[in-house]
């Protein structure tokens, strides 16, 4: 499995090796709503900068000011705690006005905006990520970098689910072993979720490996279902005309994979062979996701680097990009590293 949570780059080998994330402001990360605060309500929509606290602990911290349970606290999506990154909260406020969260600090955290709000912030709720990366010590074949970036500026990467998906050493991957296949059944929640989705990823990043493999990951076939960008949308793809092949030539859809449930695959033809072929390779998990209750999803095959620019300085390279929700920045940097991307951690919102 191992070649599954962290898949070779699909450009070729690494050209280059460096240190990444050698300090917090290595690598940062800002969330990206898409939508305002309401300007009022009985929540508080904070915008909250971090450095060396994670999402939970900081949550805790907000309800403590706010004389609220930490359940009542909304964010979108978990990030990492070895970065600085700025990210929503919404926390229960009806009698604070919004100075008194303008700035306010805790342990490794500050308040930087704040505005009334009607709802709590849901997981999922943000539209996508802006990553500034700066990779350090950079060592090897500049050329052949350079060329490198030019390809994932062009042809975007594989979807490829990172590494943390399948928890430290495949945590998450074993624990659905063991309950698919020894029926260790998982009473705590989180834990379920957490086997849930590294047991979808792994057959997911199968499809796409062999979508790579094949070389038409990045391009629409007949019996595909293809998704608009940066969305949920999906459609089925009877005839790959010119229309289509140039939408998706723009990044405007991709062809999808399926998150594996209950239900008929909604590829068809040659796509839905080809799929079912893989998921078959890992029958207990195929059974399991079913029986947990999930239905057939789908996923992008391609991830779109949007606004991918960078600056090369001596033996430093700051990459600038921004990705949709549910997109690893690690597989980003995989195409430049190979499997020692995969060492570092970074936001998690699935």
């Amino acid at each position: 499995m191992n070649n599954l949570v962290a898949p070779l780059p699909v450009f070729g080998l690494p050209v280059i090796t460096a240190r990444v994330k050698a300090q917090p402001e290595h690598f940062v990360v800002r969330e990206w709503l898409g939508f305002a605060a309401d300007g009022e309500g009985d929540h508080m929509l904070l915008t909250v900068r971090k450095r060396g606290a994670n999402t939970m602990w900081v949550a805790k911290q907000l309800a403590k000011h706010a004389n609220a349970d930490a359940r009542d606290v909304g964010f979108s999506g978990l990030k990492d705690r070895h970065a600085v990154t700025e990210q929503a909260y919404t926390v229960p406020s009806r009698a604070m006005p919004p100075e008194a969260w303008l700035g306010l600090v805790g342990e490794g955290f500050e308040v930087i905006a704040a505005a009334r709000h009607r709802r709590k912030l849901k997981r999922g709720a943000h539209k996508g990520n802006e990553f500034e990366i700066n990779l350090t010590d950079i060592d090897g074949d500049f050329i052949a970098l350079q060329r490198r970036l030019e390809h994932i500026k062009q042809t975007g990467v594989p979807n490829y689910f990172g590494a943390q998906r399948f928890g430290n050493n495949q945590h998450n991957l074993a624990m659905a072993q063991a309950w698919f296949e020894q029926g260790r059944i998982i009473y705590d929640r989180a834990q379920r979720g957490f086997a849930l989705s590294a047991a979808r990823a792994l057959i997911f990043n199968a499809v796409l490996q062999a979508r790579v493999e094949r070389g038409d990951w990045n391009q629409l076939l007949a019996g595909d279902v293809a998704n608009l960008n940066g969305s949920n949308s999906v459609f089925a793809v009877d005839v790959v005309d010119a229309v289509l092949q140039h939408r998706c030539a723009e990044f405007d859809i991709h062809p999808t994979g399926p998150l594996w449930g209950s239900g008929e695959l909604a590829s068809k033809g040659e796509v839905m062979e080809l799929e079912r072929e893989v998921a078959a390779r890992f029958s207990s998990f195929q059974t399991g996701l079913g029986q947990a209750g999930l239905n057939q999803e789908r996923r992008a095959l391609r991830m779109w680097v949007r606004d991918f620019a960078w600056t090369l300085e001596a033996t430093q390279l700051i990459l600038r990009f921004s990705l949709s929700r549910g997109s690893f920045a690690t597989t980003v940097i995989a195409e430049l590293l190979g499997a020692a991307a995969n060492e570092v951690r970074e936001e998690e919102d699935a």
